[in-house]
């Protein structure tokens, strides 16, 4: 396949009317869009924002390639943008002008991947660039990526090799796996044969690891490049000089690399589990652990939840036998979502140490959960078993990392599992459970004693704290707690979490759509429609895309809003038996004498913190610039 069969005349625009990056996004979203290449514009620019937010595709040098892999592609497509210069938060401080946003299906076949990811090669090249900046119509740049396809397919002569010469191995892998990953690969590979270094370079893409490093190679390597942003296997590079970095300074930075690689100038490896990159593992590196537990654990959750929370329909104490109100079906539903909720504190451990010490992690962790679950540690007991048998298992990697080399395949299936659950297990069971059995019981006694004024600020704190970052660390931290609470008995807690988890897509809606429909552009008023039915379902991710725009501006709005809804939550003494559902969970509220008066009640809190929001915000907005609000007319080359 090539790359003509994804980027189309229709996908070419060749003056953007944009100035700003949020801007630029939704001009090439648009492009894609009108073409007929999304089934759901919306969630394709949120999955493009997802993905800026990870680390910017500003690449430097004037080229920026957003792109993400997502269901919300109808047709694999590439959209070509060319501009006079926009911040667009490069790596190199430069304005970006070439702007080629990829659309990858969720299924996307390995063709379409391999097509998208040798453009992000071509973008190497500065003579392809060129012709890119001189191009003045849609035919220009068709011909250009031909004539590269072309030149890129004939036959080059082998060179041959320097057996004198430093032998150097690298591992690219960025989260999407489509335009970083070979970019960096391609750009170390060219400089190391500039510099007369032999290299070979794995890739970690979304089509799966290509020119795989063999033993023989980690063998004979100097020392080795982990241009990454994700997890990469690294137990295999154990005794050898290893340069761990962000992907992006594959890109820019391939002769610093290889020189420090020549000189081995970089730690020995110590085998202690995957990497995502030095900068990034330092940054996030408890919170990566935490949120991979958190992550694992939700959907239990939620299945559980609901399926607790449907139980009630017959009543709330319809699947007790021995109440009048009995039902089978709802002692059915309570059943299967009991079982779902005891997965919870063992899979929340399991993952986490996982995350810690790779594959070896989880049966330790899993183990070492179940016994604080079963031990009344609860959530609590479950994080520390998650952190304590990760961090026993890398103990074990280090201490048995001497043994003959006859025993390493016995170490994953028999001697990490086994002695790591014994260990982590004994620990457990002798001195972490007891103390935070009684910790938790205090606690949960603290908790369900809460009233009044005490009530309140507990609400005003859950509440907000689901507004700080819209389902990163703290929002995931608040609904865990309201998770926890309510498997404690404790229901308004959740209550206060939910309602300020609605708030963030709900005031953003109002006032992009209601109050101050002028300060805010045509895309942004669209998205704010969508918000609506996002926020009335608790999606607090939909108020991300206006966050990620105007952070100083939405933030406070949004975390003052979701206070207040959790402090009116609880004032009102709302309880909600579901950890999840929006308003569709909302009959089962209770608290307020009857089912219609919580109702009302915890409707109120929510439009309060809402409307407030809404308002606040659309007091700080700025109104649009003359440019943003009434675009100057643009060139549609098709």
């Amino acid at each position: 396949m090539n790359i003509t069969d994804l980027l189309k005349k229709d996908t070419i625009q060749l003056n953007l009317g944009s100035r700003t990056k949020a801007d630029v996004i939704e001009e090439l979203v648009d492009v894609l869009d009108r073409a007929g290449k999304l089934s759901d514009r919306n969630g394709y620019r949120d999955a493009i924002l997802a993905r800026e937010a990870q680390s910017t595709t500003g690449l430097g040098e004037g080229i920026a390639i957003p792109h993400a892999k997502t269901k919300a592609v109808k047709e694999p497509a590439i959209a070509f943008g060319r501009s006079e210069g926009i911040d667009y938060e490069a790596l190199d401080g430069q304005d970006s002008r070439l702007f080629f946003m990829i659309a990858a299906g969720e299924h996307a076949n390995n063709e379409h991947l391999e097509t998208l990811s040798k453009l992000s090669v071509f973008l190497m090249d500065p003579n392809f660039q060129e012709r890119l900046y001189a191009a003045t119509s849609a035919d220009d740049v068709i011909r250009a990526i031909e004539e590269k396809e072309a030149a890129e397919a004939a036959p080059v002569e082998a060179k041959a090799v320097n057996e004198d010469a430093p032998y150097i191995l690298a591992v690219t892998a960025c989260p999407t796996g489509i335009a970083h990953t070979y970019m960096a690969a391609d750009s170390l590979k060219q400089k190391a044969d500039a510099m007369g270094v032999e290299m070979k370079v794995e890739t970690n893409g979304s089509t799966g690891v290509k020119n795989e490093l063999t033993s023989a190679d980690i063998a004979k390597a100097t020392a080795i490049i982990v241009a990454a942003d994700k997890a990469v296997e690294m137990d295999r590079f154990a005794g050898k000089h290893v340069i761990e970095v962000p992907v992006a300074q594959g890109i820019r930075k391939p002769e610093e690399l290889i020189n420090r690689a020549v000189k081995q100038d970089a730690p020995v490896y110590q085998s202690t589990g995957k990497s995502g990159g030095e900068k990034k593992e330092q940054r996030t590196g408890v919170y990566k652990h935490l949120m991979s537990g958190v992550s694992a654990m939700l959907p239990l959750v939620v299945a559980g939840g609901l399926l607790i929370a449907l139980s009630f329909f017959w009543g709330i104490n319809s699947a007790n036998p021995d109440d009048p109100s009995y039902n089978e079906f709802a002692a059915q539903l309570m059943t299967i979502g009991g079982a779902a909720f005891g997965f919870l504190v063992p899979v929340l451990a399991g993952f986490i140490a996982m995350s810690i010490a790779d594959r070896p992690g989880l049966a330790p962790g899993l183990v070492a959960g179940f016994l604080a679950s079963e031990g009344g540690a609860g959530f609590l007991g479950g994080l520390i078993a998650g952190f304590l048998a990760g961090y026993v298992v890398v103990f074990l990697k280090r201490a048995l990392a001497n043994l003959p080399a006859s025993l390493e395949g016995i170490k994953p299936v028999l001697l990490f599992p086994l002695l790591g659950s014994f260990i982590s297990g004994m620990i457990m069971l002798l001195v972490v459970n007891e103390p935070i059995a009684a910790f938790m019981t205090w606690l949960m006694e603290v908790l369900n004693g809460m009233s009044g004024a005490n009530a309140v600020l507990l609400g005003v704190i859950v509440g907000g704290m689901m507004a700080v970052d819209m389902g990163g660390p703290i929002n995931k931290t608040a609904y865990v707690f309201g998770t926890a609470a309510l498997t404690a008995g404790n229901q308004e807690v959740m209550a206060a979490v939910m309602a300020g988890g609605m708030v963030p897509p709900l005031l953003v809606a109002l006032a992009s759509t209601v109050f101050a429909r002028q300060k805010f552009s045509k895309q942004e008023r669209e998205a704010g429609k969508t918000a609506y039915v996002m926020g009335a379902s608790f999606i607090t991710e939909a108020a991300i895309p206006f966050a990620a725009a105007d952070p100083i501006r939405v933030l406070p709005s949004a975390i003052l809003g979701s206070a207040i809804a959790g402090g009116l939550s609880a004032f009102f003494a709302i309880q909600l038996p579901a950890p999840h559902g929006g308003i569709f969970v909302f009959p089962l509220l209770e608290g307020a004498g009857n089912v219609v008066m919580s109702m009302g009640l915890y409707a109120l809190a929510i439009l309060a913190g809402a409307l407030i929001g809404a308002l606040l915000l659309s007091f700080l907005k700025k109104p649009l610039t003359t440019a943003t609000a009434t675009p100057t007319p643009k060139q549609d080359v098709a």
